[in-house]
C-alpha cells in the first residue's frame, strides 16, 4: 500500500484536475424531487440486508446476527462465506416478504483489508492509489460485454473472488423458491462487488429480474460501463450527507456514477437526483466537491436510522 503522504497527494493532484473542469449543465429533462416517506422506509429491509454482510457467514447462515437478522426475520439463507480479510463476507438466501433472492457483500473493515485490496481504507483516503487503473471485464465471466466497458481493477478482482459461487447459489435459491426476482445489496466495497455482480449475473440467469440497491457506493467503471448500468439495470446508490467515498475514484481518472442516485441531505431530506454524477449541492458531488469537504462518519449511516456493520 502507497504511503499516506503520497496518496494525499495524489488527492491533491486530482483535486486540482477536477476543479479545472467545469461541471456539466444539469439536464433540464428531469428535477431533483423529494422521496416520500413511504419510498424512504421501502429501502429499509434491504438496509439492513447491507448490514447483516458485515457478520460472521456462519451467523448469516444460521440468521441469528443480532438486529440486522432480526429486522427482516423472516429470511431464508441459502449459502454464506468469506473470511472477512482475503474475500469479502457475502451471503445468499431468500426474502419471502420481498419476494426476492438476496445478494450481500461486506463492506471494508479498514482494520483488515489487506494492501492488494488498494480500495477504499477510506479513513487514510486510499480510494484513489495509483494501482487502481481501470480494466475492461474479464470476458469469461461477463461473456459478449464490449472491452471498451472497464471497472476498478480492484472491484473487478474482488468480484470474481466469489463469482461462480454467488451464481451457482443464486440458481439454487431462484429454484428452490421459484424466484422471479433477485436483489444485490452492499455498502461501500461490498455495494461495488454486488454493482458488479448485477452486471455479472444476468449474463447467466435469464427469466428473472435483477436490481441493485447500494449505500455509500464508490465509483466502479468508466462512462461505457455506466452507460451499460442505465441501460441494462435497475439501480440505486444511496449516499448519506457529506460522506467522502462516493466521490472517489474521480472522475479525472475516467470514472463515472451510473444513474440512481438517493442522497440524503444536512437536514434528513431524502432526494432522488437524476442522471450520472449529478452536480447539484442537491446531491453528493456538488454536496461534496472534494473529499477534504467530507466527513468519513457519514460513510456508515445512518441511513433512516440503520448505522452499516454487525
Amino acid at each position: 500500500m502507497l504511503a499516506k503522504g503520497f496518496l494525499v497527494s495524489a488527492l491533491l493532484f486530482g483535486l486540482s484536475v477536477v476543479q479545472a473542469v467545469p461541471a456539466p449543465e444539469l439536464s433540464k429533462r428531469q428535477s431533483i424531487t423529494a422521496l416520500s416517506t413511504s419510498q424512504i422506509n421501502s429501502y429499509t429491509p434491504f438496509t439492513w440486508f447491507a448490514s447483516a454482510a458485515y457478520c460472521s457467514p456462519s451467523s448469516t447462515l444460521a440468521w441469528n446476527c443480532g438486529a440486522n437478522c432480526a429486522a427482516n426475520s423472516d429470511f431464508i439463507p441459502v449459502a454464506s462465506g468469506g473470511d472477512g480479510t482475503d474475500v469479502q463476507f457475502w451471503y445468499v438466501g431468500y426474502s419471502p416478504s420481498q419476494k426476492s433472492v438476496i445478494v450481500a457483500h461486506q463492506g471494508t473493515d479498514p482494520s483488515s483489508a489487506p494492501p492488494q485490496l488498494v480500495v477504499l481504507n477510506y479513513r487514510e483516503a486510499d480510494a484513489t492509489d495509483a494501482n487502481a487503473f481501470l480494466e475492461s471485464l474479464d470476458s469469461s465471466l461477463f461473456p459478449g460485454l464490449s472491452s471498451s466497458i472497464e471497472a476498478h481493477s480492484g472491484f473487478a478482482n474482488e468480484q470474481a473472488k466469489t463469482a461462480t459461487t454467488i451464481l451457482s447459489n443464486v440458481q439454487k435459491a431462484i429454484s428452490a423458491h421459484g424466484a422471479k426476482q433477485v436483489t444485490l445489496v452492499g455498502h461501500s466495497l461490498g455495494a461495488a462487488i454486488s454493482l458488479l455482480d448485477t452486471v455479472y449475473l444476468p449474463l447467466h440467469i435469464k427469466g428473472v429480474s435483477f436490481k441493485f440497491v447500494g449505500y455509500g457506493l464508490p465509483r466502479v467503471g468508466n462512462q461505457d460501463f455506466a452507460n451499460y448500468v442505465d441501460a441494462n439495470l435497475q439501480v440505486t446508490h444511496i449516499n448519506n450527507k457529506e460522506d467522502p467515498i462516493p466521490i472517489v475514484p474521480g472522475r479525472f481518472l475516467g470514472y463515472h456514477h451510473p444513474s440512481g442516485e438517493v442522497h440524503i441531505m444536512d437536514n434528513n431530506q431524502w432526494v432522488s437526483c437524476p442522471g450520472q454524477d449529478n452536480a447539484s449541492t442537491e446531491c453528493i458531488v456538488g454536496d461534496v466537491p472534494n473529499i477534504f469537504d467530507g466527513d468519513e462518519s457519514d460513510h456508515d449511516g445512518p441511513y433512516n436510522g440503520v448505522e452499516m456493520g454487525c
